[in-house]
C-alpha cells in the first residue's frame, strides 16, 4: 500500500505535539501510514453502513455513528484541518468498492477524526520518547503507541 498522504501536514501535527522533542522523518512517516490505515479501515465500516442504508454515497454521518459522537474541540470546517482534505479522499476510496462515492462532507469529516487520531498517537509517541529518556520521536514510538492502545 503506498502512503497517500503527503509527510509535511503530518510532520507539521507530529512537531506540534512533540513540544520541545525533535521528530524524526521516520516517525512522521510511519505516522502517515498509520493514518492511513485507519482511513481505510474507517472507509470500508462507513461504506457497510451505507450499503445498509442503500445508499452509494458515504456522508459525514458515517463516519460519525463509527467512531461515536464529534468531539466539540474538532475542527469541522476543511479551513481548520492540518490535513488536505484530497488525500482523505484517496484514502477513503482505497479498500472501498468503486462504485461508492464519498460526500465533500464525508471526506472533512474522516480529515476531522483523522486528524484527532494522529494528534492522539502523536501525544502518546512524544511522551514514550521522554520516557525512553530521547529528544527525538522516532518510528519506534508511533508504533509502541499504537500496540500499547489497541
Amino acid at each position: 500500500m503506498s502512503v497517500e498522504l503527503p509527510f509535511a501536514p503530518v510532520d507539521s501535527l507530529i512537531r506540534g505535539h512533540a513540544g520541545d522533542l525533535r521528530v524524526s522523518a521516520g516517525a512522521a512517516e510511519e505516522l502517515a501510514r498509520r493514518i492511513q490505515r485507519h482511513g481505510a479501515i474507517l472507509a470500508v465500516d462507513a461504506a457497510a453502513a451505507a450499503r445498509e442504508d442503500g445508499r452509494k454515497t458515504l456522508m459525514a454521518s458515517d463516519f460519525e455513528g463509527i467512531v461515536g459522537p464529534r468531539d466539540d474541540t474538532a475542527p469541522d470546517r476543511r479551513g481548520d484541518l492540518a490535513l488536505p482534505v484530497a488525500p482523505v479522499d484517496r484514502i477513503a476510496r482505497l479498500e472501498i468498492d468503486d462504485r461508492f462515492r464519498v460526500s465533500e462532507d464525508a471526506r472533512v469529516a474522516l480529515a476531522g477524526v483523522l486528524e484527532a487520531y494522529a494528534a492522539d498517537i502523536a501525544d502518546g509517541a512524544a511522551v514514550l520518547a521522554e520516557h525512553a529518556g530521547r529528544r527525538t520521536v522516532q518510528a519506534e514510538d508511533i508504533q509502541t503507541y499504537v500496540t500499547l492502545v489497541e
